[in-house]
């Protein structure tokens, strides 16, 4: 309570101290009429002014009604007019809070919960005596409230950010035994979503079953106990794809009723959870050119800003960023905030929006909170905002927040935020806070802290190494405690949630290999449950551990009906990109093939062909999937899919169904499928550079003197359905290198590929009997495993494909090329003519 509120209570409390203590007791003829007067009241004027002429006579009813009149005449106003500081600020709401305050022992459940919720509905602090008078008579009177009331209560103490209080684990326990006779979809909805932070994995699982069954049972669903069951999927952090199928349908059944905020909260969540359903986003797309003119003030046009200029056309694109430089200086800092966010997620960099935004910041930059001004560096670091000033009064006002800042997730957050900021430097300040916070710090936040220390070692000048000075103790210090913490780990899924959604090269580089360790330590303790995290892991590690995918291909066998539908992709992708066939491989992928045809008609589009094209790179070309993507039903549906996502995205779709056209029609001619993507093809050569680095040169004059003269090699060679390799020569069929000729000689490119009964290709364009093409490539890294020299999923596609083509290829891995043996001149070129000529 500020102290000036303070002083007013004490001189009420003096002025009217038997009265404001007793008239509970006292009963009066005129309640009823007194009940009736404030129903009729219509401002809240009004309203004071009646608590004014009767403060002797208001009992606990009169109290707990003025106090909700009060909030109904906000909730109904929109927020630009609501009045709540001069509620607030009233001595008649003073004297309201204290009457409250000496009654609380009089009022029924309901009272005391609708009481709390109108109060913190109307910004009273949540240090305020009457606030904590209320918590703590709701808290001893816990196990009789009634199903309502509780909703009601733990919704009030999420609004107190009290989500994780052991108040909440009580509610949890009363949810827990009394969940099979909750049949109240919105009550239910509300106590899920509430304690949400407190769950047990049990109880989260009881609780989404309950869901899906109320979801079910109930044929009219309102908008907001589906955006509810979402929202707490986001809180526990789990794409339940049933969940969200189900929630996703009553989200399109109520198309007609969704307005802009709706929109905007459902495509966060979606966001959030990686969900993308391209029918909610065609409607969203249509219902925002249905509103988009009616969006004239700045709270309906950020938000119409903000959940439609990421998917919408250029030149609507181009509309949206013309308003918004026209709105921009009537915005408040949070809405600006947004506007920027919008920005980011569609990669648009306009200068003259981006300049508007940079004023706006300077004005605006000392209202943001902690976590809002991470946000804001993190935007205007990655759309390269070039305002030196900006990035200065930044990092003054991250250090301010940084000496003062007691929490380790905010602290964590702004040190990591500092380190974006390209003048900023690691001070003392930021060296004590680090050192004083990491102990405390799970393996996640440690991945921050890493990549911030060695973002500012990159950036120092006077730091020649990383492993240096101030900057290398403190990265020793960390991966000391994250290994520690490592080791001493013994349960598999409290682990996988530690590690969630790591960042930053220190992780895979440093941490994954002890990662890995224990992972197959646990391989035991692998379950339906966290076969997803568990392929997340190795995908993005590129680790190799064969242990741990034995285990996720068994969990997969035995319990396919366990596993989610959309599920299957995660699990299928890290078998396909590793290259790895487990020991009932077969069976392992039978399963899923069996388990995406079942539930074809629930994907997105996209993901069928990323699945598809997974199988394809293991050999597998099921003919029901196929076909099922090879018809115009279905590619126009990936088109509107295509126009719903950003340039990158799209881009990196369209490459997948090129990569998967192309491999259905080497190795699965009978199937009949078109080569469609030669235009395509051709765009994507024309725009490639073909610049080969100075490692391919080397190789290339080294290549020249083993073949013996320059006119027997060819660089960056592409062939027929636009395969590109580094370097071809040809043999003849004893073995000798073949000159090529300029004008329609022997070394003509292959023009068409002709296939003969069984799949093969009939003839070779140009070539002398019995000669052959040799195709040598240069595999970095990037082809192998991190952990081994077992080449990737893609690298033996590729060379597959080469061979269906006609050529023999020669790989030259690069830790062969590298490799101590190899330090010579003359032990290169013997080994490029035994890799050629053998």
């Amino acid at each position: 309570m500020r102290p000036a509120e303070m002083t007013k209570m004490l001189h009420l409390r003096r002025f009217y101290p038997f009265a404001l203590r007793c008239c509970w007791c006292q009963t009066w003829s005129g309640n009823d009429f007194l009940l009736n007067q404030l129903h009729e009241c219509t401002d809240e004027d009004q309203v004071f002014d009646l608590v004014g002429k009767n403060k002797t006579n208001l009992s606990e009813k009169h109290v707990g009604m003025a106090i909700d009149i009060l909030y109904q005449f906000q909730k109904k106003k929109p927020i630009v007019m609501r009045r709540t500081e001069y509620i607030k600020n009233h001595s008649q709401f003073l004297t309201l809070s204290i009457l409250a305050e000496n009654k609380i022992a009089q009022m029924d459940d309901q009272t005391l919960v609708d009481m709390l919720y109108n109060l913190l509905r109307l910004n009273v602090e949540d240090h305020a005596s009457l606030i904590e008078q209320l918590v703590m008579e709701l808290w001893r009177r816990l196990d009789g409230l009634s199903l309502p009331a509780l909703s009601k209560f733990a919704l009030s103490l999420n609004k107190q950010e009290l989500h994780r209080s052991s108040l909440v684990g009580r509610i949890a326990d009363i949810v827990n035994r009394n969940l099979d006779s909750i049949d109240d979809i919105r009550i239910f909805s509300i106590l899920m979503v509430n304690i949400s932070s407190v769950i047990s994995l049990n109880l989260r699982d009881r609780l989404i079953q309950k869901a899906m069954f109320l979801l079910e049972i109930h044929g009219i669903v309102h908008l907001n106990h589906a955006r509810r069951f979402v929202q707490f999927l986001c809180n526990v952090r789990l794409l339940h794809r049933p969940l969200l199928d189900k929630c996703n349908k009553v989200f399109l059944q109520n198309a007609d009723k969704l307005h802009v905020n709706d929109i905007v909260i459902i495509l966060q969540l979606y966001q959030s959870l990686q969900f993308t359903s391209t029918e909610f986003k065609l409607i969203v797309k249509q219902k925002m050119m249905e509103q988009m003119n009616d969006c004239y003030d700045p709270v309906s046009f950020t938000k119409l800003f903000e959940s439609f200029a990421p998917i919408a056309g250029p030149e609507v694109r181009e509309q949206l960023i013309e308003t918004a430089i026209l709105v921009a200086d009537e915005l408040e800092h949070w809405q600006i905030l947004n506007i920027m966010e919008a920005m980011q997620a569609m990669g648009y960099k306009n200068s003259q929006l981006i300049k508007k935004i940079a004023s706006l910041l300077h004005k605006h930059l000392d209202l943001y909170k902690p976590s809002e001004l991470a946000r804001v560096t993190y935007i205007i670091t990655t759309l390269h905002f070039p305002y030196r000033d900006l990035y200065s009064k930044l990092q003054q006002l991250l250090i301010g927040y940084l000496q003062v800042s007691v929490r380790v997730a905010e602290t964590a957050l702004l040190i990591h935020a500092l380190a974006m900021v390209p003048s900023s430097s690691m001070d003392d300040v930021v060296v004590a806070r680090i050192s004083a916070i990491f102990p405390q710090c799970n393996l996640l936040r440690l991945c921050s802290l890493t990549a911030a220390v060695m973002k500012w070692a990159q950036r120092d000048r006077s730091n020649k190494l990383v492993s240096s000075g101030s900057y290398g103790k403190l990265l020793q210090e960390i991966n000391s405690y994250a290994l520690e913490k490592l080791q001493k780990a013994n349960n598999l899924d409290l682990l996988l949630e530690d590690l969630r959604f790591p960042s930053g090269e220190w992780f895979n580089e440093n941490l994954f290999p002890e990662v890995a360790v224990v992972f197959q330590r646990l391989v035991d303790q692998i379950t339906w449950e966290n076969v997803l995290q568990l392929s997340h892991h190795l995908l993005r590690s590129q680790y190799l551990c064969t242990q741990v995918l034995d285990g996720i291909a068994t969990v997969t066998i035995n319990q396919p009906d366990k596993v989610f539908a959309s599920g299957v992709y995660s699990i299928l992708h890290p078998f396909a990109i590793l290259n790895y066939d487990p020991p009932q491989g077969e069976e392992f992928f039978e399963a899923c093939i069996g388990h995406i045809n079942r539930h074809l008609d629930s994907f997105e589009p996209h993901i069928i062909v990323l699945m598809s094209l997974d199988l394809a790179i293991t050999g597998r070309f099921p003919e029901t999937l196929i076909k099922t993507i090879f018809n115009v039903e279905f590619l126009a549906r990936l088109d509107n899919q295509l126009e719903m996502v950003s340039d990158s995205i799209n881009k990196k779709m369209r490459f997948d169904l090129m990569e998967l056209n192309r491999a259905v029609c080497l190795e699965c001619p009978e199937l009949q499928i078109p080569w469609f993507h030669e235009h395509y093809c051709q765009q994507l050569q024309n725009n490639s550079s073909g610049s080969s680095g100075a490692l391919r040169q080397q190789i290339n004059r080294l290549l020249v003197e083993a073949l013996g003269g320059a006119n027997f090699a060819r660089m960056s060679v592409v062939t027929p359905y636009y395969y590109r390799f580094d370097f071809e020569c040809i043999l003849d069929k004893n073995k000798r290198p073949l000159p090529y000729v300029h004008h329609g000689g022997v070394m003509a490119n292959l023009e068409r590929v002709h296939w003969s009964h069984n799949g093969q290709v009939l003839e070779k364009k140009g070539l002398p009997p019995g000669a052959q093409r040799i195709a040598i490539e240069f595999l970095d890294s990037e082809n192998f495993c991190k952990n081994s020299t077992h080449p990737r999923g893609k690298t033996v596609m590729r060379k597959r494909h080469l061979e269906i083509l006609g050529y023999h290829v020669v790989q030259i891995p690069h830790f062969e090329w590298n490799s101590m043996e190899l330090s010579s001149k003359n032990a290169w070129i013997e080994y490029l003519k035994a890799k050629i000529f053998s």
